[in-house]
């Protein structure tokens, strides 16, 4: 755990002898990856890897929560950031022992003396200082300290008494969700007991003959054993992640889907709506939960995007946002037949990037603010009498009538505006004027006018 571009996935790159970080998106974890490594004793260690991106901390809480023992990873030349202090607190939180990490010692930046005194005012005592903490000083680069690191937890595993029994009764939790051509997978991890293929299981509310297992290499495995990963092809649902999984005797699948398919709705005027859509249950909690605050999200989903999303975005006036999901072509082409935007998105800050700009470009630039103080009858129209309060209003000036937060109407053309009765191109700062424009709308006194850009 550790906050993002810290050197988790390029440190157990390094471990493994793998590329697992040059395939993440943008080089960084986005969802909690399982592997496996056997150290020189023949130890067995099963690493998750859980996102360090500020968006992905309900998925770190889990990690945290699943495990035996937690690496806190820190990167010697950034130090102690805020999502390794959130990564703190959830380690706290779950109560595992830790093993600090302080990754990039290769660096000329690094400063691993100050890592040390950085955690020690987040509460993390360090061995050699007062403290009972592990830490190991380690170069993905150079392969400095990654056995020692293997030792370390090996040695932690111990003196902690983390043990498991492949005979005791089952016990494993399901840490993501999400769906591909084969189905839904459920990644799952074994705590005790064992898993096998044509078994029943049961999430929550969801049950499930095991149709299928892969290991983290993705290859098909007939048993899993404790302290091991896997994903599960078979449940027609997908459970809630963060539940327990237990061995069932009722063989049939339950109808009652737990996948959470609509998500907030805010009642904030101006929205920008978006339909989500996400690989899986944590990609997609991480980007609800990190909207910004002028985005309603009308629905979200696990999975490819379908013809049902198109048309829902359609009839909400909604973009649909794509993360890790492509979509099909023949969604593309009915996407373009029906008017609906389609945004895909490989990186989640992209994703929130692009949010940001929408909502920028659909800020109005105020030129001038006024208010009603007064209405004067004339002939079958009214005028306002009005005050300047900022800024400056024209005779070409294009005007929006808000009472309160609500937008009363736009005045397409300004008719007469006078000051003193006399009639003025222009009012600014302070001043008081009368002003006819049409349509006339439903002003009132304390109404404000805005003269806004375009």
């Amino acid at each position: 755990m550790g906050h993002v571009d810290s050197g988790k996935t390029t440190l157990l790159d390094a471990i493994q002898s793998t590329n697992v970080q040059a395939r993440e998106a943008g080089g960084i974890t986005q969802g909690i990856g399982a592997s496996k490594v056997i150290s020189k004793s023949g130890f067995e260690i099963t690493f998750i890897d859980t996102p360090g991106h500020s968006a992905f901390e309900a998925m770190r809480s889990r990690g945290a929560e699943v495990a035996d023992i937690a690496i806190l990873v820190v990167a010697a030349d950034d130090g102690v950031k805020p999502q390794t202090k959130e990564a703190i607190e959830h380690i706290k939180k779950a109560d595992v022992p830790c093993i600090v990490a302080i990754t990039k010692i290769d660096l000329a930046s690094a400063n691993t003396e100050s890592v040390r005194g950085q955690l020690e005012k987040e509460g993390v005592f360090l061995e050699g200082r007062g403290g009972d903490v592990p830490v190991v000083e380690v170069s993905a680069k150079d392969k400095k300290g990654l056995i020692e690191l293997l030792e370390m937890i090996e040695l932690v595993a111990q003196v902690k008494e983390v043990e498991s029994d492949a005979e005791s009764k089952f016990e494993a939790v399901v840490v993501e969700t999400g769906k591909d051509k084969r189905g839904s997978l459920v990644t799952v991890v074994v705590r005790n007991g064992k898993l096998a293929v044509g078994e029943t299981v049961k999430a929550g509310n969801q049950t499930c003959k095991v149709k299928a297992l892969f290991d983290y290499q993705q290859k098909s495995v007939r048993e899993v054993l404790p302290g091991q990963a896997a994903l599960i092809l078979g449940f027609g649902h997908l459970p809630a992640v963060g539940s327990p999984l237990a061995k069932s005797d009722v063989s049939e699948k339950s109808d009652r889907p737990e996948e959470k398919k609509e998500t907030r709705s805010i009642s904030k005027k101006g929205e920008v709506l978006v339909l989500i859509k996400a690989s899986n249950a944590g990609a997609l909690e991480a980007v609800i939960q990190n909207l910004p605050e002028k985005v309603q999200a009308i629905a979200g989903s696990v999975g490819e995007i379908t013809d049902s999303d198109v048309f829902l975005a359609k009839a909400s006036g909604a973009d649909i946002y794509a993360f890790e999901v492509k979509p099909a072509l023949q969604i593309r082409t009915l996407a373009k037949t029906e008017s609906v935007k389609i945004y895909s998105f490989t990186i989640i800050y992209e994703l929130f990037d692009q949010l940001s700009q929408i909502i920028e470009s659909k800020k109005v630039k105020v030129l001038g603010k006024a208010e009603i103080i007064n209405i004067f009858p004339f002939n079958d129209k009214k005028i306002a009498g009005s005050r300047m309060l900022e800024g400056e209003i024209d005779k070409n000036s294009k005007l929006s009538i808000y009472r309160g937060e609500e937008k009363i109407g736009e005045a397409k053309k300004i008719l007469s505006l006078k000051k003193l009765r006399e009639d003025v191109e222009k009012v600014s700062g302070g001043e008081e004027f009368g002003i006819l424009f049409v349509p006339q709308l439903d002003f009132k006194k304390g109404d404000v006018i805005l003269s806004v850009a375009g």
